[in-house]
């Protein structure tokens, strides 16, 4: 189990492996910020395989900026990415930064944390996201060297202080941030962010737009995040993978049609007798021209899934 796991993991991150308000579009070098307005920020990594030049940037990491101090939801796939984050934050304000909160495990959206150490705040996670942090440790810090090179240097594991069983609100002064956490979706990890000021929902992985959707851990119970995600009273969303999206129940509804696509077909192959690699081959195909990066990342999810399905 643990080397199926760890297998996993090497599919996985092959897959994810992309107060004074500035002007709309905040440059330094290639680190573009989107100011989304009344205080949130969004830095959109890139859509890029392993393959096409991965550097730990192709997730999208944010920040929301309370009276009190700054709330940090994500920080990239390196220390590097994450002093760039944090260099992109002081441009913008002096406040302290309180919390820094991580979706779910994956290494694009936790390795820029140790860029936040020397600011002390608390870090944010799933209940379960120490202990996925432990368990992915060796084979994350093996996978950094090999595709990262250099920027892989210092890009240390740091765990959350709050460990989230149950919602909670953290005060951020003129607005507080609800963190929810899920059951086995698209990690065992996954919270969402909702800001109470602007009503701006924060999915992690549980949503991606553009992006062919990767699922790691159970279908079934994305498909049932993703119902949860549609009752919340937003007027946007940030996704982990892709653009911000006011449209944010269409976003919701492409994600579970692709999904429904995968399980549906998969289901079929496994009936008629078929193998896995005609699963990779069939599965979802009425996707295919919808989402960026799919003949790769569904072939992954058909791996990952089938041979769960197999044993429904």
């Amino acid at each position: 189990m643990q080397r199926f796991s760890l297998l996993l993991v090497s599919f996985i991150i092959i897959s994810c492996a992309q107060a004074q308000e500035k002007p709309d579009t905040e440059k330094e070098a290639t680190f573009a910020i989107e100011n989304v307005g009344n205080g949130i920020y969004v830095h959109h990594g890139k859509h890029l395989d392993i393959d096409d030049g991965y550097q730990g940037d192709i997730c999208n990491i944010s920040f929301v900026v309370g009276n009190k101090g700054v709330a940090v939801i994500d920080t990239g796939g390196s220390i590097k990415v994450g002093n760039q984050l944090r260099d992109a934050i002081k441009k913008v304000t002096d406040k302290p930064i309180l919390y820094v909160i991580n979706t779910h495990v994956h290494p694009d959206h936790i390795f820029g944390n140790a860029a936040f150490k020397q600011d002390k705040p608390q870090f944010v996670g799933h209940a379960k996201l120490g202990d996925a942090m432990q368990l992915r440790q060796e084979a994350y810090d093996k996978l950094n060297i090999r595709y990262l090179g250099a920027d892989a240097k210092g890009s240390e594991i740091v765990k959350p202080t709050i460990l989230v069983k149950d919602p909670i609100d953290l005060d951020l002064g003129d607005r507080t941030l609800k963190v929810t956490p899920y059951p086995n979706a698209h990690t065992n990890t996954d919270i969402s962010v909702i800001d109470s000021k602007t009503s701006t929902l924060f999915t992690g992985d549980l949503l991606f737009i553009e992006r062919t959707p990767v699922i790691e851990v159970d279908i079934k119970g994305l498909i049932a995040a993703i119902e949860t995600l549609k009752t919340y009273p937003v007027k946007q969303v940030v996704p982990g993978h892709g653009p911000v999206a006011q449209d944010w129940i269409a976003a919701l509804n492409n994600e579970q049609r692709y999904l429904n696509a995968v399980l549906t077909d998969i289901r079929a192959t496994i009936k008629s007798g078929g193998d896995m690699g005609k699963a990779m081959d069939t599965a979802a195909a009425s996707e295919k021209d919808k989402w960026l990066l799919f003949d790769i990342a569904n072939r992954r999810n058909v791996n990952t899934l089938y041979p769960a399905l197999e044993w429904e």
